[in-house]
């Protein structure tokens, strides 16, 4: 078995840009994922998306958003969600992941201005436009925290302008806290968003992480439809109708394209063999792991590894 420091970095535990501060911040192009589609996750930390070129669509919870060039869309804690291009168009974004771990240093400010947003059962999203009344201060916002990051970056070998650099992105953090708390809570007033459980809704979103993560920790073993949905005490059908709503996707097809790209990452990374990686990720025969990978990706997983020019010996 491979070691398993290994498969937890490959899946959705974010990396921190900073061992001091927990948040990331990423500038992407939707090209770098397969078929320019992310593979459904959720996470703790919150989500910040702005677009710099292009479009792409998105999905939250079964939430279909079609996000343009300066479109911003923050995402709330735990919520399914991925983006994806209809049509093969590129897209360019920047990403913010923000642990709510960052907000915690005072107890009741955190309990007013931050938990009770994270822990909304109904709030799941906010869109913010070119003509919402927060878009310059989100904008100038996220354009701080980016150009920062950059400052922070080239000081890394100086550990005092470190230090300093690192308590100016924490308040650059908290400046963007305070434009979406008080966006958020505008909507929240405006449309009646209360924390109240829609059992029809929020508990199908619940199920939906427990399966997520349930394949998160278990793909290398040998899972099965039913497998997947005992993970959430429910049966195979509506199993297979949660799935189709919140990631459009078979609950098998989805394992199978989860697989495959934790796969991509060990052959980039390791010098296991491609037999040990293929039986690491729940495939019994090389050759039936080769086959699925060559469906996914139109090459052989020797040929990816070539192509990937992976220096590991």
């Amino acid at each position: 078995m491979i070691d398993i420091d290994i498969m937890k970095d490959a899946s959705e535990i974010i990396k921190y840009d900073s061992d001091m501060i927990s948040y990331a911040v990423q500038e992407r192009l939707l090209s770098d994922y397969t078929d320019m589609r992310a593979i459904a996750h959720w996470h703790y930390d919150i989500e910040c998306i702005y677009i710099t070129e292009g479009e792409m669509n998105y999905d939250i919870n079964g939430n279909k958003i079609l996000l343009n060039k300066g479109d911003f869309i923050f995402v709330n804690s735990k919520q399914v969600h991925f983006g994806y291009s209809n049509f093969k168009r590129e897209c360019e974004f920047i990403v913010i992941l923000i642990s709510p771990e960052l907000f915690r240093c005072n107890v009741g400010l955190y309990q007013e201005y931050v938990d009770n947003i994270l822990s909304n059962k109904n709030f799941e999203y906010l869109y913010i436009s070119a003509d919402d009344d927060s878009y310059i201060e989100y904008l100038q916002s996220i354009v701080s925290v980016k150009n920062r990051i950059l400052v922070y970056k080239k000081s890394v070998e100086n550990q005092e302008k470190k230090i300093y650099e690192s308590y100016k992105i924490t308040g650059l953090l908290y400046e963007l806290w305070d434009v979406i708390q008080r966006a958020v809570n505008k909507y929240m007033s405006e449309n009646g968003v209360e924390d109240e459980d829609d059992i029809n809704n929020y508990s199908d979103v619940k199920l939906q992480r427990l399966m997520l993560r349930y394949i998160f920790d278990n793909y290398s073993e040998q899972l099965t439809l039913e497998d997947i949905a005992e993970s959430a005490c429910i049966g195979r059908s509506k199993c297979c109708k949660i799935f189709q709503k919140y990631v459009n996707q078979t609950p098998v097809e989805y394992l199978n394209n989860y697989r495959l790209e934790i796969s991509k990452k060990l052959l980039k990374n390791t010098n296991y063999s491609i037999t040990n990686i293929a039986l690491s990720c729940g495939y019994n025969y090389t050759s039936y792991y080769s086959k699925m990978f060559l469906k996914r990706y139109n090459e052989s997983p020797s040929d990816y590894r070539k192509r990937s020019g992976s220096k590991v010996s």
